[in-house]
Parts: structure tokens; C-alpha cells; sequence
């Protein structure tokens, strides 16, 4: 009889440790595998013992093999323990000796040639091991992904046999490292790389709304007819934003790596996601049999764009309010419960009726008044409460947009919401778009008169309690893009403009 304990972690934004238990004993030959395994944890039999057959080693087939993935209470589903089984199983049959096997942690999916294939939710698995400080062993495939977590002691293998003979010390691997952490012209590059407003022709007012939304991180909704230029607006918001900080890049890249192998050379770029209309809610939100993160979490720290907003259904956009809130979302099932963070920018962009011509210079309308009216009640009074800037985006004459130069570079203004950022930092540590009740009465000091006219204006508005919080937020952003320590009635005026197609559209 003999045992061996292999450490490995499951799949997860946490990357729960998992210990690998293989028990030889006489009796009757067979292989059982218990500790909730799905299909394609109990088809690693086969893999397991191709593997060490093809690489030369001898599996016992003539022994009982007991597998227990501990905790036995959680499910565990992938080929991630393929290489910790196989390693087990050679420690078991005494024909592999590692000193120190206790602070390696093993991951990898083994094709029937004993190579090491790669596996997702690599990077999480990285910075547990990191913070555990633990040794990391895992497919060269994903070699750059686990890089970014910037480990001392992680090694990466092809096949088998590199496995084996780097934990019994024989061959060691080169140690992962990686360059992306500290390099500064790379995320410089990442930005060029994305769309410039210098493409933008006119649209001057919309220019000047997504640089407040860049500013302060505030939600954006704009309203226009089909080829005014409002994807073309988002689409370019991205690059205006500050450059991700490491701990930003890294939880982005954890929450991707969930859904694939992260792409190393997307590091620092923040995410832009524009699902379409008819995604559903679990798309969007996430979940399913096996919760994962959906759409509002891969936008983390990035944009999410929502084309077409009134054509999604009413009912999926209203689940939007609470991640809004709370920069996160919690996704229950029967099983189990996940956390997903999901700190995003909304911007999204509608026409104003179902034909999308509704105050077309050139085009008339052909809609009824029920109609427009039924088309904009398909968003939410709630919803649209929590979009900060709503601007109208009106189709320009095709004369004004080719007769007109380029627009100022996305650098350039990059700049400008880049200082206006680290005045918001300095203050409170945060954008202005997040600041709490409390620190809104800190920051968002008034004059008994503008704070009277701020209600007044409101009340006439119909907005609510949140309205009058998200208008401070906007004048608390204008005040900075001009270096001002005190709000003054201009940034309400214009606070409160960017308040009034809400009212319309609703």
C-alpha cells in the first residue's frame, strides 16, 4: 500500500486549493476518482495512462488506484489535474523522487503523448500561488499569461518528462519572467493602437460630453439618428482613459483568463465590450450550469457598450442596476455562488424613435407619438437614472463633415483627463463618478443660492434623490477639467443640460 499528495488549484477567480490524493492497494485492479469530478476530470483515467505509457513510465494497472480531489465538496471540472494525477500516481509507484514536493502547486491538461496542453484560469491561479508563495509548474502555453503575476519560483513545461525532471531537480526550467509589468512604451504603443478622436469630424459638443465622461469615469448615454457618429463616439473612449495601474491590469486580466488564456499582449489595454442586442441575460450578467463571468465583468476596469440600447429587452437591461451600484455582481445557484467584480463604464447609444429620424434635418419621421413614446419607456426610469451625461447626437450635413479638418488627437485630450484624474486622486482617491453620499457633502460644497437652484431646477425636471447626487458628480468633474477647488453655477448649468434629454426620453 502506498500514498502520495500532489497540490493543485481549481478554476476560479480565487483558485481554491485542491489536493490531489492517489492510495495504491491490493485487491481487485481497478481506478476509481471521487471528489465531485465532472466528465472531463473522470476521462483523465485515459490521458493519465496514455501519458505515462508513451513517456516510458510503468502505470499500475494491476493495483487498486484510488483518486480523491479534495475538498471533496467542491465540483471540479476541466483537465487542469491531469499532470498533478500523473505526478501523484509516479510518486505512488516510487518512480519518481521530489524533495520539497509540499510548496508546488501543479497544473496542466496531458495529451495521450504526455505534452502539457494549456488550461484557462491560469493568471488567478499565478497570483494565489504568488501571495501563497508557492512554486507555480504549468504548460508552456500559457507561459506569458502567468508571467504577468511576476512569481519567483514558476516554471513552465512542454511535456511530461520537463515536468518530472525539473521537480526531482535533474534538468531544472528556465524561471518564467516577464517584461510587460514595467514597461511603460508598451502600454504608449497599446494607445496608438487604438481608434483617435482625430477621426471624429465635427460633433463638437459630443467631443466635449465624452471627455467629461472620460474625466470623471461617468456613464454615458447618447440619442441620435442612424450615421451621426455615435458608435464612432464610444468607440474611441477607450483610448482617451488613463493608462490601467498594475492592480487594475491584473484584475482584468484575471477575470479574461476565467473565459480563456489570456493574450499577454492585451495587457494594459483597458476592455471594450459591445455585446449585441439580442445577447441574453446570462451573457450579459453571467452564469450558467457552471457560473462565469459575463459580459459586465470582462468589461472590468474598461468600457461597456451597449449599440442600440432600446432594442435590448427591458427586463435584461434592468438586471444592469445593481452592478452599476455596486461594482460587482453575485451570481446563486443551487450548487454554488460566485463573485464577479464588474467596475465598468456604461455608454450606451439608441436611436430617439423606431425609424431613428426623429429630428433628421433632411428625413422626416414616420413614427406616431404612441410609437416613440412605447420605443423610449423601453429603457427604465431607473436605468436611465443612473447614466450621469445624456446627450443628443444630431446627424451632420454631408458637406459640414467633408469640408471639415480633423478633430484634436486622442492624446491630446488624453492629457487633459489624465491631470483632471489625478486631481480626482489626490482629493479622494477615486473618481468622481464613485464618490459616496458623504463624500459628495465634503467635495461638492455649494452656496446656499446655487444649492437652491440646483433643487428647484430638479424639482421642475421631475429627478430624483439620485439625480441631484450624479449632478454634483458631473459639476464636482467640470470644476476640476478647469482646476477649480470650488463648484460654480456654469458647471451646474451644464450639469444639469446633460440631464435634460433623460427627461425627454423618458
Amino acid at each position: 500500500m502506498s500514498l502520495a499528495q500532489v497540490t493543485s488549484r481549481a478554476a476560479g477567480l480565487d483558485a481554491p486549493s485542491v489536493l490531489v490524493e492517489v492510495h495504491l492497494s491490493g485487491g481487485l485492479p481497478g481506478f476509481t476518482l471521487v471528489g465531485l469530478p465532472e466528465t472531463a476530470v473522470k476521462e483523465s483515467k485515459e490521458r493519465v495512462r496514455a501519458a505515462l505509457l508513451s513517456c516510458g513510465y510503468e502505470y499500475p494497472s494491476e493495483q487498486r488506484i484510488t483518486i480523491n480531489l479534495a475538498p471533496a465538496d467542491l465540483p471540479k471540472d476541466g483537465g487542469r489535474f491531469d499532470l498533478p494525477i500523473a505526478v501523484a500516481l509516479l510518486l505512488a509507484t516510487k518512480q519518481l523522487y521530489v524533495p520539497q514536493l509540499e510548496h508546488w502547486v501543479l497544473i496542466g491538461e496531458l495529451g495521450l503523448s504526455g505534452e502539457v496542453r494549456s488550461v484557462d484560469s491560469v493568471l488567478p491561479t499565478a497570483l494565489m500561488c504568488k501571495k501563497k508563495q508557492q512554486a507555480l509548474m504549468l504548460p508552456s502555453a500559457n507561459a506569458a499569461e502567468a508571467a504577468l503575476a511576476n512569481g519567483e519560483n514558476f516554471a513552465a513545461s512542454n511535456n511530461l518528462l520537463q515536468v518530472c525532471a525539473h521537480l526531482s531537480q535533474q534538468q531544472l526550467l528556465p524561471p518564467l519572467w516577464s517584461e510587460q509589468l514595467s514597461s511603460q512604451q508598451s502600454l504608449a504603443r497599446h494607445h496608438k493602437q487604438l481608434p483617435d478622436m482625430a477621426d471624429i469630424q465635427g460633433q463638437f459638443q459630443a467631443r466635449r460630453v465624452l471627455e467629461i465622461a472620460a474625466a470623471g469615469n461617468h456613464h454615458l448615454l447618447m440619442s441620435g439618428p442612424p450615421g451621426s457618429g455615435k458608435t464612432m463616439l464610444a468607440s474611441r473612449l477607450a483610448g482617451i482613459l488613463p493608462a490601467m495601474t498594475e492592480r487594475e491590469a491584473l484584475e482584468s486580466a484575471a477575470v479574461h483568463s476565467l473565459r480563456n488564456p489570456f493574450n499577454a499582449d492585451l495587457w494594459g489595454i483597458r476592455p471594450f465590450r459591445s455585446p449585441h442586442h439580442t445577447s441574453s441575460a446570462v451573457a450579459l450578467i453571467g452564469g450558467g450550469s457552471k457560473p462565469l463571468p459575463g459580459e459586465i465583468s470582462l468589461a472590468h476596469h474598461g468600457v461597456l457598450f451597449l449599440d442600440e440600447l432600446a432594442e435590448f429587452p427591458r427586463k435584461i437591461l434592468d438586471t444592469l442596476r445593481q452592478p452599476l451600484e455596486a461594482g460587482a455582481v453575485e451570481i446563486s445557484r443551487a450548487s454554488q455562488q460566485k463573485r464577479y467584480p464588474a467596475r465598468f463604464q456604461l455608454v450606451g447609444a439608441m436611436n430617439p424613435c423606431p425609424c431613428g429620424m426623429l429630428g433628421h434635418p433632411k428625413q422626416a419621421c414616420q413614427c406616431s407619438q404612441e410609437n416613440i413614446q412605447r420605443y423610449q419607456s423601453r429603457i427604465s426610469g431607473p436605468l436611465l437614472d443612473r447614466f450621469d451625461l445624456s446627450i443628443e447626437v444630431p446627424a451632420q450635413p454631408l458637406q459640414q463633415i467633408s469640408q471639415t479638418s480633423l478633430g484634436e488627437a486622442s492624446e491630446l485630450v488624453r492629457q487633459r483627463v489624465i491631470a483632471s484624474r489625478q486631481i480626482q486622486q489626490q482629493r479622494q482617491n477615486i473618481p468622481n463618478a464613485r464618490l459616496s453620499v458623504k463624500q459628495i457633502k465634503q467635495f461638492c460644497q455649494l452656496t446656499t443660492e446655487d444649492y437652491d437652484f440646483l433643487c428647484q431646477s430638479l424639482d421642475k425636471l421631475g429627478q430624483s434623490g439620485r439625480a441631484l447626487h450624479r449632478t454634483l458628480r458631473v459639476a464636482r468633474t467640470l470644476a476640476d477639467m478647469q482646476q477649480l477647488a470650488q463648484i460654480e453655477r456654469p458647471h451646474l448649468l451644464e450639469a444639469l443640460s446633460y440631464r435634460l434629454s433623460l427627461k425627454s426620453n423618458h
